[in-house]
C-alpha cells in the first residue's frame, strides 16, 4: 500500500467514529429545517423537489399525472386486439396530464415512427466498442454520442430565451424515446443474438416494434407496452430522475442529462434489483431441488431465511405500505399468460406466504412485494436470460418519465440545483449547542 493510500486509510477509520457517532446519538438535532440524520442520511424524506408528472402515494402506489396505474392501463388507447396500451399515448398523458384519444395516440405513433432512425455513428460507436462492456455502457454511451443531434443545445448556442426554451427539449426527448427501443435491441442482438439483427417495423408501435427488433413473438409486445409504462417514473427523488433534473437544471440537453440518469440507474441500488430477485428465486428453486412449491415448505423456507438474519428480496419498500401496483400488473399478465411457469409457481406462493409471515416477525414497515419481485420472471419466461440487460429494459422506460419531467423543467424555467454544504465539524457543533 502506498504511504498516501495508508495515510486515507487511517483518516477513513478515525472519521467513520465521528459520522457514526452523529447518526447514532444525534440524528434528530436541527440544522436549519433539516436534521443531522437527513443531512447524513441521502435526504431521504426532505421535501423539496417539485414534480407534476408523478406523485407516489403510500397506499395506491405511484400515479400518473394524478392516475394510479390500473386507471392509466384502463384509459389509455391500445393497439387492437392488445390488453395494454401505446407507450406513445402515455408520453401525451404525462406530457399534458390528458387522456388522448386512439386517433391522438396513433398520430404520436406515426411521429415516434418519424424520428425513430438510429444515425449510422451510433451503430459504428456500439461496434466499436468491446463485445464484453457492460449493455449499459453500451447504451449510455449511444444516448450520450446523439449529443451533437441536440435541438436545445442549438437553440441556446443561438441566443436562449427561457420562455420557448420547452420547444427544442421537447424535440430532443421525443427524438431520444422514439430511438431508444432501437439502440437497446441493437445492443441485445450484437451482444447476445450472434450479431443477428432485425430491422425496424414501419407498421409497427413502439411496443411492438421492439419486440419485432429483440426477436420475441406475441404477446411480448405487451410485455414492452406494460414494462415501459410501469417503469417510466417514480417521482422526483429517486437516482435517475433526480440525476437528470440535477444536469438538466444546468441548461445540459436532453441527451447530457439522460445519459448521467441512465447512469445513475446502472447502480447496484437502484436499477439491479430485479435481476437479483431473480438470481435469489433461482437459488430458492435449486434449494428446494426445484420441486412444486407448497405453502408448507414455502413458509418454512421463508422463516429459515429470515431466522438466519437474510432478508426476503423483492419485499418491502421506503414508500409503499401496500402491494406495489407495479407487482400486480405484471402479476396479473403472468396468471393469464404463464401461469404454469416453474419460476412463477414460487412467486406466486411467496405472494401467499410472505406478508403476513413479515407481518408475524415485526421487523418489515412493509411486508408487501414490490415491482422487482417480478419483473424478472417475465423477461426469463420470454428468452430474454441474459441479467445485464434487464436494467437497460428499465432505462427505455425510465426515459419516458424523466424526459417529460425535464421538458417541464424547461417550460417553468426551474433553476438550477444548489443546495448547501456543511463539514462534519459543522454538524458536531450543531450536536453539541442542542
Amino acid at each position: 500500500m502506498s504511504a498516501l493510500k495508508q495515510k486515507l486509510a487511517k483518516k477513513i477509520e478515525e472519521h467513520r467514529v465521528r459520522t457514526t457517532k452523529l447518526l447514532k446519538e444525534h440524528a434528530d438535532v436541527k440544522i436549519g429545517d433539516v436534521t443531522i440524520g437527513q443531512a447524513i442520511g441521502g435526504a431521504r424524506g426532505v421535501r423539496m423537489l417539485v414534480t407534476d408528472i408523478s406523485y407516489l402515494d403510500p397506499m395506491e402506489g405511484i400515479r400518473f399525472r394524478g392516475m394510479t396505474i390500473p386507471e392509466v392501463m384502463k384509459a389509455l388507447p391500445k393497439p387492437d386486439g392488445k390488453d395494454y396500451p401505446y407507450v406513445e399515448g402515455f408520453w401525451y398523458l404525462l406530457l399534458t396530464g390528458d387522456i388522448p384519444t386512439k386517433a391522438e395516440a396513433k398520430e404520436l405513433v406515426e411521429e415516434f415512427k418519424e424520428r425513430r432512425a438510429v444515425p449510422q455513428y451510433v451503430i459504428d460507436l456500439l461496434r466499436a466498442m468491446p463485445r464484453d462492456s457492460h449493455p449499459m455502457t453500451m447504451f449510455s454511451a449511444a444516448v450520450l454520442a446523439m449529443q451533437r443531434e441536440s435541438k436545445f443545445a442549438k437553440f441556446y448556442a443561438d441566443g436562449f430565451n427561457k420562455m420557448t426554451a420547452w420547444e427544442p427539449m421537447y424535440e430532443d426527448a421525443t427524438d431520444l424515446i422514439a430511438k431508444l427501443p432501437s439502440i437497446a435491441a441493437y445492443i441485445y442482438r450484437m451482444k447476445y443474438k450472434g450479431d443477428i439483427h432485425i430491422p425496424s417495423d414501419k407498421n409497427l408501435d413502439m411496443g411492438g416494434d421492439f419486440a419485432n427488433m429483440m426477436g420475441i413473438a406475441e404477446p411480448y409486445d405487451d410485455v414492452a407496452r406494460m414494462y415501459f409504462i410501469i417503469h417510466s417514473d417514480h417521482e422526483s427523488g429517486n437516482v435517475s430522475a433526480h440525476t437528470t433534473h440535477l444536469v438538466a437544471s444546468a441548461l445540459s440537453d436532453a441527451y447530457y442529462s439522460l445519459s448521467a440518469g441512465l447512469n445513475g440507474l446502472a447502480g447496484p441500488l437502484h436499477g439491479l434489483a430485479n435481476q437479483e430477485v431473480l438470481r435469489w428465486l433461482q437459488d430458492v428453486m435449486d434449494k428446494l431441488d426445484g420441486k412444486e412449491p407448497t405453502e408448507e415448505m414455502m413458509k418454512k423456507f421463508v422463516w429459515d431465511t429470515l431466522n438466519s438474519g437474510q432478508v426476503i428480496p423483492g419485499y418491502g419498500h421506503a414508500v409503499l405500505r401496500k402491494t406495489d401496483p407495479r407487482y400486480q400488473s405484471q402479476r396479473d399478465f403472468c396468471l393469464k399468460h404463464l401461469p404454469n411457469d416453474e419460476i412463477f409457481k414460487y412467486v406466486d406462493m411467496l405472494y401467499k406466504v410472505v406478508p403476513d409471515i413479515l407481518r408475524e416477525h415485526g421487523k418489515a414497515k412493509n411486508p408487501w412485494p414490490n415491482v422487482d419481485a417480478q419483473s424478472g420472471v417475465i423477461q426469463w419466461f420470454y428468452g430474454l436470460r441474459e441479467y445485464d440487460f434487464y436494467t437497460v429494459l428499465f432505462g427505455v422506460g425510465r426515459a419516458i418519465g424523466v424526459l417529460a419531467n425535464i421538458t417541464w423543467d424547461r417550460a417553468l424555467g426551474y433553476p438550477i440545483e444548489r443546495p448547501k454544504s456543511l463539514t462534519t465539524a459543522m454538524l458536531e457543533d450543531a450536536a453539541s449547542k442542542a
